[in-house]
């Protein structure tokens, strides 16, 4: 990697770890937590200490809660509006979820527990909504008339691990952004690859996994209320799959820092080409094809119809 680093990325760089090394209690962000997090801490401090990198925004992985925004302010950000879904530590950006009256009811940057005991709250009050009880009419009435038009809606997502990490040369982007790529982060990307009027190039980098997403709707908001429309077991089986989902991310940002750590120390950088698979995936596609191709010479060779159409040759070509 280049030795210079150019001045502007330098001094920027300076800024960020300087608001980062305040005391975690001094420390605020425009995130709902308002912290950076503890799981993505250690991965953080390993991309900061490689000279050519900085990151600018980041979030391990959450799921959310909230009721989005009036719909006719539609210039305001929803929670996973802009670029990291208001979960920046450096530059300012608007709250998300905040936007045209939106608000968050429940927001986990850890796998949520589901093995509550005798007296656990139900799951829709954990996530900050309550049951119509034997009110389901008024709910439809809802849907059905003309206030359908303005009703509000309650959003349940999984956001898997995003992070932006601006670097001081196109040295610097390509090993990140394959680290990235070859640990499963498939959607990362790079901007601020071209010269700007002579300044230096300072790409940055997005890391990202957009196949991990997960999202549905919960319920509404009526009366001032956020009202859930989804069953308890329903509830539970997105909150199920959504922490099956975070073991994946984290397996995934393991592996980045691992690679991460390789390239960045001399390991041999190569572009990870489109379309790569890890190693479970390629053994799990490379089974499925064998199994299917299995299948097929079975049912050719059990079928009648097709060893009589082989013994009469091709029509076409007269044999």
């Amino acid at each position: 990697m280049p030795l210079a680093l150019p001045a502007s990325f330098s001094s920027k760089k300076a800024r960020i770890l300087a608001s980062l090394a305040v005391p975690e209690e001094l420390y605020g962000d425009l995130s709902p937590k308002g912290t950076i997090d503890e799981d993505i801490r250690d991965l953080i401090n390993q991309i900061n200490n490689i000279d050519g990198c900085v990151t600018t925004s980041s979030c391990a992985g959450r799921i959310s809660v909230y009721i989005e925004g009036r719909k006719e302010d539609e210039t305001q950000p929803s929670p996973d509006s802009d670029i990291d879904g208001g979960r920046r530590h450096e530059e300012q950006a608007s709250a998300g979820g905040k936007g045209g009256g939106g608000h968050w009811l429940f927001v986990s940057h850890r796998p949520v527990g589901l093995d509550g005991g005798e007296g656990e709250k139900p799951l829709a009050e954990i996530m900050g909504m309550q049951r119509l009880e034997h009110q389901s009419t008024r709910v439809m009435e809802a849907f059905s008339t003309a206030e359908a038009r303005s009703l509000r809606l309650i959003h349940f997502k999984f956001e898997p691990m995003i992070l932006h990490v601006l670097t001081a040369s196109l040295c610097h982007a390509n090993t990140v952004l394959t680290a990235a790529l070859q640990a499963g982060f498939r959607e990362s990307g790079a901007l601020n690859l071209a010269n700007d009027k002579g300044n230096p190039v300072t790409p940055m980098v997005g890391i990202r996994s957009t196949g991990l997403a997960l999202d549905s709707v919960l319920g509404l908001e009526l009366d001032r209320q956020p009202i859930c429309i989804i069953p308890e077991w329903h509830m539970k089986g997105l909150l199920v799959k959504a922490n099956q989902r975070f073991a994946e991310n984290s397996q995934r940002l393991t592996r980045f820092q691992t690679l991460l750590a390789k390239f960045a120390n001399g390991g041999t950088v190569k572009l990870a080409r489109v379309g790569w698979e890890d190693s479970e995936e390629r053994r799990a596609r490379k089974r499925e094809e064998g199994m299917a191709r299995a299948r097929a010479l079975t049912t050719k060779s059990e079928s009648p119809h097709v060893r009589n159409t082989e013994s009469l040759g091709d029509p076409a070509s007269g044999n």
